[in-house]
């Protein structure tokens, strides 16, 4: 079967390569995918370059997200072969590629509304959103949320998801077009962060945004300046969620800021759940399927890819280039 695959790490447009491997069979716990779409996330990216939390072996296929038909079941699973499925795969035989392996207990029914893009794109960006704001950080209606890369993919999810919460919403963005994006997901206002090159320009610029109040809970994928400008934004008993680091600095906390100004600060992992605690994971799943079925959360696509697009995908998204979700069409 074709496949892309990652035999040393580095830059996915010098170590991605097309191969023809053998087809997975899937293990006790698992289904074997047809795939028809995969979603391209800042995960597969990192792994891609050897700088994720998690690192599979080598060779893999990346692409932790897709939508496909189960084909086959492995034992102890009650897979439905022929059923249209979405979520995470497992690697090292991820979704970029015309077949993936997932853990039966990680996939869920494709809505209907859905095509294979967008189903493609909902698993890992919304159950992300879901956790963070709700699990995490207990987002209340009437409340403020900040939403920092509220163009991205993750962003536009935990836009959506906030404004199905009740909450106003704040995006913080990177330039006109993605500040009219955000709009469109749902976004209450917009900070332009390349209008505000200053730190503490940014920082009144979040806080003039939020209100007198501040920010309830920020949603923060970003790290770097983007944290520490939500330290001066967030509300008294407020709630910053780190989900990642895609500005490519770590934030440090100061504890001491923290204390006097009575905010919490929250990490989220979500692929921790996966071990963790599978049954929240089917829980949120089942949350998420209700708005889904209301029409308040659709996966905002930007781009279609053809399978031989995968590389050139990954590296507009790990530059930051990207709005929405890019997904790779793989059985077109």
């Amino acid at each position: 079967m074709r496949a892309w695959s990652v035999g040393a790490t580095g830059d996915p447009a010098q170590v991605l390569e097309r191969a023809e491997v053998e087809r997975p069979e899937p293990g006790k716990g698992e289904v074997l995918v047809r795939v028809r779409a995969a979603a391209l996330n800042f995960p597969d990216a990192l792994m891609i370059r050897g700088g994720y939390q998690e690192r599979p072996p080598l060779p893999f296929t990346p692409g932790i997200e897709l939508c496909g038909d189960v084909v086959a079941a492995g034992p102890g699973t009650q897979a439905v072969v022929g059923e249209r499925v979405m979520g995470a795969s497992v690697l090292p035989h991820g979704g970029l590629a015309e077949y993936a392996i997932a853990a039966a207990d990680m996939l869920f029914p494709a809505p209907a509304r859905f095509d294979d893009a967008q189903a493609a794109a909902f698993t890992v960006a919304y159950q992300t959103g879901w956790f963070a704001l709700h699990r995490r950080a207990a987002l209340r209606s009437g409340e403020t949320l900040l939403v920092h890369a509220a163009a991205g993919g993750v962003g536009s999810a935990a836009v959506q998801l906030g404004k199905a919460a009740g909450a106003r919403v704040v995006g913080v963005v990177g330039g006109a077009a993605k500040a009219a994006a955000a709009r469109e997901s749902g976004a209450d206002a917009v900070v332009d962060r390349t209008l505000y090159p200053e730190q503490r320009a940014f920082a009144q610029a979040l806080k003039d945004a939020c209100g007198p109040g501040g920010a309830d809970v920020v949603y923060d994928p970003v790290g770097g300046a983007a944290f520490a400008a939500s330290t001066k934004a967030v509300a008294f008993e407020g709630r910053i969620v780190v989900v990642g680091f895609a500005g490519g600095e770590i934030a440090q906390a100061a504890t001491n800021h923290a204390l006097v100004k009575n905010y919490a600060v929250l990490g989220l992992h979500w692929g921790l759940y996966r071990s963790r605690a599978p049954e929240l994971i089917r829980d949120a799943a089942r949350d998420l399927a209700e708005s889904v079925q209301s029409g308040a959360l659709t996966p905002v696509v930007s781009r279609r890819l053809e399978f031989d697009q995968a590389a050139e995908g990954l590296t507009e998204l790990a530059a930051g280039r990207s709005t929405g979700r890019l997904v790779v069409d793989v059985a077109g």
